[in-house]
């Protein structure tokens, strides 16, 4: 569960957790930046906190697309994030050989939600002994994460948890299923992403489009629905991020939008 992910703090308090950071490792100072900038925010509202990027983006819609500074270089400032703020760090994995790899780097490791039934995938990932983040395929119906949750019970590991990242709506549209979030939480501790759930995929340029006015309206519905955790992509600059730029949240609001979703936590809680 949750609560075997090391070093994460106020687990206990009634507080959701957040899984936070900029799509993919750009630099070192980039990374930094954002991690030092997050961990201010979330010690002071005291919000358990895993910092995420992805090593490299292995998943892109054109050929040209930025996939990374090359694996060793970002697993090492992954590692140094972790070091330098005594966080917990995610990063994702797209084949069976990553998962040892990253593992020596990060502590969570991420499915994405398109190889969330890739086997050989999770059996590996789960075997690293971390906490398994799957992502729900956008394909998938909330019960069917039942299966992918229990390969990796199967392979000896119950640190797994649920992400929902919005359902297929239609071709280029993605869709939030509220009702859901109760489902997958019996099954596992669940997050809402409520940054990819907010993509517009598969445009006719080839980039995947946005609509980050929404993501407060969908964090705060995630909130209210009883979510364990929440995760949202974040940068300093979003239109000249290098992945995903069109569905992130600019990291100057965070702040604000975290201190009005503990405010909901905190009446949820007392109902």
């Amino acid at each position: 569960m949750i609560n075997d992910v090391p070093k994460i703090k106020h687990i206990n308090s009634g507080q959701f957790f957040l899984i936070a950071g900029p799509c993919v490792v750009e630099g070192e100072k980039m990374v930094l930046n954002i991690a030092e900038k997050i961990v201010e925010i979330t010690n002071k509202l005291k919000i358990p906190y895993i910092f995420k990027a992805s090593f490299k983006k292995a998943n892109r819609s054109r050929i040209d697309s930025f996939t990374g500074i090359g694996d060793d270089n970002a697993l090492k400032i992954l590692s140094k994030v972790g070091s330098n703020f005594g966080i917990p760090t995610l990063t994702d994995i797209h084949k069976a050989n990553d998962a040892k790899k990253a593992s020596e780097y990060v502590d969570v490791l991420q499915i994405p939600a398109f190889l969330v039934r890739q086997t050989e995938l999770l059996v590996a990932a789960a075997k690293t002994k971390k906490t398994i983040n799957l992502k729900k395929g956008q394909f998938m119906s909330p019960e069917s994460m039942t299966f992918a949750v229990q390969k990796i019970k199967d392979s000896g590991n119950s640190n797994v948890l649920i992400t929902d990242r919005g359902t297929q709506f239609g071709y280029n549209d993605l869709i939030v299923d509220y009702s859901g979030i109760p489902i997958m939480r019996k099954i596992a501790p669940t997050v809402l992403d409520v940054t990819h759930s907010i993509q517009k995929p598969n445009q006719k340029s080839g980039l995947t489009g946005g609509r980050p006015e929404a993501i407060s309206t969908l964090a705060k519905a995630g909130i209210a629905a009883g979510i364990d955790g929440l995760f949202i992509e974040t940068h300093f600059d979003p239109k000249n991020a290098k992945s995903d730029g069109a569905n992130m949240l600019d990291i100057n609001n965070l702040e604000n939008l975290l201190e009005k979703l503990s405010k909901i936590r905190q009446v949820i809680n007392k109902l």
